[in-house]
């Protein structure tokens, strides 16, 4: 990410540690402001950094001719603009998304199991804080991911620091060149001071699904120790399904799921969804008052519709899985062209918007490969940022780039080509 902060001189005087650690520079910051200032100062560059969704004109239409039965329904636009939902959410809302998954996944749950967020990240905020951190004994308790690299958008949400702690996985080199990551059990070790395990499934950045059997371990090994299961299904099932491999949704009185709406084309209505037990439900909901009061309405005032009729799942498996799919066969072809018989393995696409390249031996790191690639005008993430929690030396780190794809084939594979030539130029200076 870009070095330089858009802290202002003095800004840290008077300032508390958490206020320091708040205002400095972090991945998801960087990341945030590289994408709006290349908004602004380049409307060429080639987007694929970021986690926007591609836009689908077919799901835009969905959505207004939704908002516009809000808006035309005086009761339901004058609790779209005139009234504060509850901390919780709405009550319909709320008993639309528990009937939904009642009944089309089994789950056992009501709207006591249910509360909205605004957005999934400041989800995370309030679950990562009530669970480590801190405790009451005077003892200090993390949240363990099983599998490096995660999200890095987890990075810094900790009131405190040092909140994270993360296990290397087991790399099995596949054919074609591409590679997967899986949880190495054998190196998995949670300890007392682990307060939750989270995963995101699928994983951002390398768009890796986690298996049933997977999941059903790191399930074991959370109720074996007293600790939550966290599971982040911003990409995920039942919707947006952005799940291209077999994999069955997972919830039970010890698990926490939290969707997101953002990928499935709403982003800017910044609405989260958290499913747990009724006592960790209303942990949060009371959290959740005294970070945000309430919720925003835009969001449940759409998706009350979508999970009423059931057409959020008609949407998920009928068009946003298609369409992913198909630009992520179509990145992988292009990949394939460009990058010909470098030293190079593409993380098997299993699910989400991204695709994740190793570039072994690489001889500059990947926040330099990140600025020549943003001279060249296309930008990417450095790989090192989503190695959350994972304090030790490995060059694996450092050879790792997450590429969205997301935008039109003709320009991700344009992006493509332009990263193929840079990472070949970047070897034929090493003499490599």
């Amino acid at each position: 990410m870009a070095k330089d902060s858009k802290t202002p001189p003095n800004a840290n005087n008077g300032l508390s540690r958490l206020g320091q650690k708040m205002a400095g520079d972090s991945g998801i910051v960087n990341l945030m402001d590289d994408l709006g200032q290349a908004l602004a100062l380049r409307p060429d560059m080639i987007f694929m950094g970021g986690g926007n969704p591609s836009r689908i004109t077919e799901l835009e239409d969905i959505f207004a001719e939704k908002l516009q039965a809000v808006l035309a329904d005086e009761r339901e636009r004058h609790k779209l603009f005139g009234i504060y939902q509850s901390p919780q959410g709405e009550l319909e809302f709320l008993e639309a998304v528990a009937k939904l998954l009642n009944e089309e996944l089994s789950w056992p749950v009501s709207a006591k199991n249910i509360a909205v967020s605004n957005g999934s990240q400041s989800a995370f905020f309030n679950l990562f804080n009530m669970f480590a951190g801190r405790q009451n004994d005077g003892s200090y308790k993390k949240i363990q991911l099983p599998l490096a690299p995660e999200y890095l958008g987890y990075a810094d949400v900790g009131v405190e620091d040092d909140l994270f702690v993360a296990a290397k996985p087991r790399i099995e080199e596949l054919d074609d060149h591409l590679f997967k990551y899986r949880v190495d059990f054998e190196e998995l070790n949670i300890g007392e001071d682990i307060g939750a395990i989270c995963v995101s499934r699928p994983t951002n950045p390398t768009g890796n699904v986690l298996t049933d059997g997977e999941i059903a371990k790191l399930d074991q090994l959370a109720r074996s120790k007293g600790i939550p299961l966290i599971i982040d299904g911003a990409y995920g099932i039942p919707f947006p399904n952005m799940i291209f491999s077999e994999a069955r949704p997972h919830w039970n009185d010890n698990t926490i799921v939290v969707f997101s709406f953002s990928k499935l084309g709403l982003p800017g209505a910044r609405t989260g969804i958290v499913v747990a037990s009724e006592e960790v439900i209303q942990a949060f909901t009371n959290t959740n008052t005294i970070v945000s009061l309430a919720s925003g309405t835009l969001g449940p005032s759409i998706g009350k519709q979508l999970f009423a009729d059931g057409s959020i799942l008609r949407i998920s498996n009928d068009i946003i899985r298609p369409y992913y799919q198909q630009a992520a066969e179509s990145a992988c072809e292009a990949v394939k062209q460009s990058f010909g018989e470098l030293p190079y393995r593409l993380h098997k696409p299993e699910g989400a918007m991204f695709f994740w390249l190793w570039f072994k031996g690489l001889p500059i790191s990947s926040e330099e490969l990140y600025q020549r690639l943003k001279q060249r005008g296309v930008l990417v993430v450095a790989g090192h940022h989503f190695f959350v929690g994972l304090d030790e030396d490995w060059a694996h780190k450092d050879e790792c780039l997450r590429v969205t794809y997301s935008q039109s084939p003709e320009v991700v594979a344009k992006g493509i080509d332009i990263i193929a030539q840079e990472v070949r130029k970047a070897y034929q200076e090493a003499g490599q």
